[in-house]
């Protein structure tokens, strides 16, 4: 089923973060170095747990995915933005824009889901120590990893194809500076009240679920560490977590307010500044969060780098 039928629209022009050409050129060197910290780190973050048996436990195998989804939501966006940033005229073709959509989208729902599942990681190393090689077999592991892939490629799809349905025959200007939902919504001529509807609807589902077992997880693993009699023990329990509490806390509180505030407050402008934080800045943060407080992760790379030096 070929998406647009009902469009006149053959491709978008996107208005990007500005107009302005020395501003532009500083964005540009700007985003250029956070992309290449966010590919450098995630890919070095990744290759790291593969090359350090220390590290080939249930909560790197899901931290070497996040930093692999991380990776792939950057590049969905980042690139195309920075093309943009030196060309006069920011045109999209309507199958790219359709195809960015759905990337955004799936990677979004895959970081949301694979952090919860980070939680759960969590809730059973702390609450069931002595089960836990049991209770997170490998096994279970890549299938609940694959199910997020899966997942998040149908929502993505689904919301794609709804998008790309409605009818533009209208301006094909997006204000922002990627192809997005919401944007792309407002330049549609057809009643998108049953697009708007599902928006609501699945990002509000996929953000509740995905956080109420963050905080489920969460409340059992404080109930455990105040339990620990030790404040070593206490502090070393929750030093586990802490990484995890700072990239949930960036992430769901960014989604939260680009997708779920009330229409009424709802600003094409606003959600440009926090998408910038969303796509471009959350990529580059979880490895830094995770390679700068993680002893296991320092001492990998100690051990890496002086195997380097013997060869």
């Amino acid at each position: 089923m070929a998406m647009g039928n009902h469009s006149s629209v053959s491709d978008f022009i996107l208005l990007g973060l500005t107009d302005n050409p020395d501003l532009q050129a500083i964005l540009f060197g700007i985003f250029l170095v956070v992309y290449l910290v966010s590919i450098m780190s995630n890919l070095g973050l990744i290759a790291l747990i593969q090359v350090s048996p220390q590290l080939h436990t249930p909560m790197y195998f899901f931290l070497s995915h996040l930093a692999f989804i991380d990776f792939c939501f950057t590049s969905a966006v980042t690139p195309n933005m920075l093309v943009n940033f030196l060309s006069a005229v920011r045109r999209i073709t309507f199958l790219a824009c359709a195809a960015q959509v759905c990337s955004f989208i799936t990677f979004a729902v895959c970081e949301m889901f694979l952090l919860s599942i980070m939680a759960y990681d969590r809730y059973v190393a702390i609450c069931n120590p002595l089960l836990y090689v049991i209770l997170m077999p490998k096994r279970l592991c890549v299938q609940m990893t694959a199910g997020t892939y899966s997942y998040g490629f149908t929502v993505g799809l689904i919301q794609a194809v709804a998008t790309f349905h409605l009818s533009f025959c209208g301006s094909n200007v997006i204000n922002h500076f990627y192809c997005d939902d919401v944007p792309l919504i407002a330049l549609a001529c057809s009643d998108t009240r049953v697009k708007e509807l599902m928006l609501l609807i699945i990002a509000g589902f996929n953000t509740l679920c995905s956080l109420m077992i963050v905080i489920i997880s969460y409340a059992f693993i404080l109930f455990a560490i105040l339990r620990i009699h030790s404040a070593e023990g206490r502090q070393k329990a929750f030093s586990t977590c802490v990484s995890h509490l700072i990239s949930i806390s960036i992430f769901y509180g960014t989604i939260i307010f680009m997708y779920l505030q009330p229409k009424s407050s709802h600003s094409l402008s606003t959600d440009k500044i926090s998408s910038v934080f969303y796509v471009v800045v959350i990529p580059v943060l979880n490895p830094l969060i995770y390679s700068l407080r993680n002893q296991e992760v320092k001492s990998a790379l100690k051990k890496t780098e002086k195997l380097s030096l013997c060869f």
